[in-house]
C-alpha cells in the first residue's frame, strides 16, 4: 500500500467519523435543520438497512458484504500497475467510505446519515466517497482504452 493511498483512506474515513459525531452530539434522531430551505437541511438518522433504508436490520450481511468488498480492493490495488492514480484514487475513496460505515455499524448497528436534500434519500460523506469511487471506477473500466489510467 501507498502512503498517499492510506492517507486518502484515513482523510476519508476521519471526516467522515467527525461529521457524523458532530451530528449525534448536537442532533437529536429525526432532527432536521434547514441550511438552504426546501433545497438542503441537515437531519439526523439512524439508518439501519443499506441504500434508501432497504434490507433493514441485516447487520451482520452488510458487515460480512463490506470485508469481503475491502479485502477485494485492497487486492485489486496491490495488482494495479503503475501509473494508475485514477483508479488508485477510486479505490481508496470506496475503501474509506466503506470503512466509515462499516464502524457505524459494528458500534450502533446502524448507519449515521445526515445530508438531507430533500429529493432523495438522507445519506453521509461515507456514501459520497463510495459513490464518487464507484463512478471514477467505472469511469476508468468502462471509458475509451486510451482514456484509462490518465490523471483527471
Amino acid at each position: 500500500m501507498s502512503v498517499p493511498f492510506l492517507l486518502l483512506v484515513a482523510l476519508v474515513l476521519g471526516l467522515d467519523q467527525l461529521t457524523k459525531y458532530i451530528v449525534r452530539i448536537n442532533f437529536q434522531p429525526n432532527e432536521s435543520l434547514p441550511v438552504i430551505n426546501s433545497f438542503f437541511h441537515l437531519t439526523y438518522v439512524n439508518n439501519p438497512g443499506a441504500a434508501f433504508g432497504l434490507f433493514a436490520y441485516k447487520t451482520p450481511v452488510f458487515v460480512a458484504i463490506t470485508v469481503l468488498v475491502v479485502a477485494v480492493i485492497l487486492i485489486a490495488y496491490r495488482i494495479l500497475p503503475p501509473g494508475s492514480p485514477v483508479m488508485r484514487l477510486a479505490l481508496a475513496l470506496i475503501t474509506g467510505g466503506a470503512l466509515g460505515n462499516l464502524i457505524d455499524r459494528l458500534r450502533f448497528g446502524y448507519v449515521v446519515d445526515f445530508l438531507d436534500f430533500r429529493v432523495w434519500p438522507v445519506f453521509n460523506l461515507a456514501d459520497v466517497a463510495i459513490v464518487s469511487g464507484v463512478i471514477l471506477l467505472c469511469w476508468q473500466l468502462l471509458g475509451p482504452a486510451g482514456e484509462q489510467g490518465k490523471s483527471l
